[in-house]
């Protein structure tokens, strides 16, 4: 079967100026032109490991979505706002191309040791050779342009279907920038921020669930490009929700992400 995430095209695009154009994959499913946050969160968790370093690993980022975000460009930048021999700390900012603050976070970074084995609780991964190919699972945009869902690679596991509420998505995506290799942390950006299109409760034409914000927790980097999503959504009558879902690789859990949702019934 032919891979859609490895032969689509980079979710965004650099130029010479530092501004990142986003690319059909990176559109998301509510207006044809805006990002999807995931991929934008990975720019995010990009900025700060650059400006951190290799020595210590991103272990949590929380982004606070304060508006759309435009495919037409982006400009991101982190400022580190400490950094000790066992912690940083980056402040994180996303300004469109004519200054407006879109999104803005804050990352820690711990420092890496090798401890070699070490307790902890046993857990059974999950199987991805039993997973079942299919459709990303929000459907359709809501609009008629190509957008994220249709450039990735997805798979459930043969107890899980399309139904509303709680599900399981295996999902593998392309690259974050054109003639970059991503990290790992960055690897798993974009879906971190799917656990609302993963485990919706009412389709997007019946409820809209758009989160404001993500937490990512990371206590692992993930390995290899296939990474799942255990998610459930909950949903209240104050019109407000949330998303919460544990990430993991072929061998094990490895972070998770939490998302404060804004739900509101589509216009008539």
């Amino acid at each position: 079967m032919t891979s859609r995430a490895l032969s689509a095209p980079p979710f965004f695009s650099q130029g010479s100026d530092g501004i990142f154009v986003g690319n059909d994959p990176a559109r998301g499913p509510w207006s044809a032109d805006h990002c999807h946050a995931g991929p934008v969160t990975g720019l995010a968790a990009r900025a700060a490991e650059k400006a951190v370093g290799a020595e210590k690993m991103l272990c949590r980022l929380t982004l606070d979505i304060l508006r759309p975000l435009p495919l037409a460009g982006l400009r991101v930048a982190a400022e580190i706002t400490r950094n000790t021999r066992t912690l940083a700390t980056t402040q994180i900012t996303i300004h469109d191309l004519d200054d407006t603050l879109c999104a803005q976070g804050t990352t820690m970074h711990l420092v890496r040791k090798d401890l070699g084995e070490v307790p902890t609780a046993p857990v059974t991964p999950l199987n991805r050779a039993a997973a079942e190919p299919g459709p990303f699972s929000i459907g359709a945009g809501l609009h008629d342009r190509p957008y994220f869902g249709q450039f990735l690679d997805v798979a459930y596991p043969p107890e899980f279907g399309l139904n509303p509420g709680p599900k399981t998505l295996w999902m593998r995506t392309t690259s974050l920038v054109e003639g970059e290799e991503q990290s790992p942390i960055q690897s798993l950006c974009a879906l971190a921020d799917c656990g609302n299109g993963i485990s919706w409760n009412a389709r997007p034409a019946e409820m809209g669930f758009m989160n404001t914000d993500l937490t990512l927790n990371v206590h692992r980097e993930p390995v290899g490009d296939w990474h799942a999503s255990e998610s459930i959504s909950h949903w209240h009558s104050n019109g407000i929700g949330m998303s919460q879902s544990v990430l993991q690789d072929e061998q094990g859990p490895v972070a998770t992400a939490l998302q404060t949702l804004v739900l509101h019934p589509p216009k008539a």
